[in-house]
């Protein structure tokens, strides 16, 4: 995993002065996908007040789920628990929803007021303390700079 510092200096040089949240979410996540080894989905889930779910946002990967609940699976959890939720192996979460069946580990930062960010590795057990921590200062910056959009919206 890349260092901390780095990663968030990555992003902040690619993202300065962008306003736009697409643009800001899509390259968020082609940063984390170059960047990232044994991972094989990286994207956001985004609320949408109106449906009160996780609507699938800018990503790379396969095709994934579109629309999730609060509360369910590794990505309503993390977002209705506020909780990073770092999962070495996904088929023994409860409640798991499997969009890619090639998905071992998973590790969900939340987002507050905007979603949360979704990464999947095909290796059980990928993601560690460490990732746990440059992942949550990688969201962070990532919400910071969604703090400068027109009225916060990212739908």
């Amino acid at each position: 995993m890349a260092d901390t510092d780095l990663l968030v200096d990555q992003l902040t040089s690619l993202l300065a002065g962008e306003t736009n949240p697409v643009t800001i979410l899509a390259n968020a996540s082609a940063l984390l996908n170059d960047t990232l080894a044994n991972i094989n989905w990286a994207g956001f889930y985004l609320y949408n007040e109106e449906t009160r779910q996780l609507d699938l946002g800018p990503f790379q990967g396969k095709v994934a789920c579109m629309h999730i609940a609060p509360g369910r699976g590794v990505c309503g959890t993390a977002y209705a628990t506020g909780q990073v939720q770092r999962v070495a192996d996904v088929h023994q979460f409860p409640g798991h929803i499997a969009c890619d069946s090639a998905s071992n580990s998973e590790i969900v930062v939340p987002l507050p007021g905007f979603g949360v960010l979704d990464i999947d590795s095909p290796l059980t057990d990928r993601f560690s303390a460490a990732d746990e921590t440059v992942l949550t200062a990688f969201g962070r910056a990532v919400q910071k700079q969604l703090d400068t959009t027109p009225a916060h919206s990212v739908q």
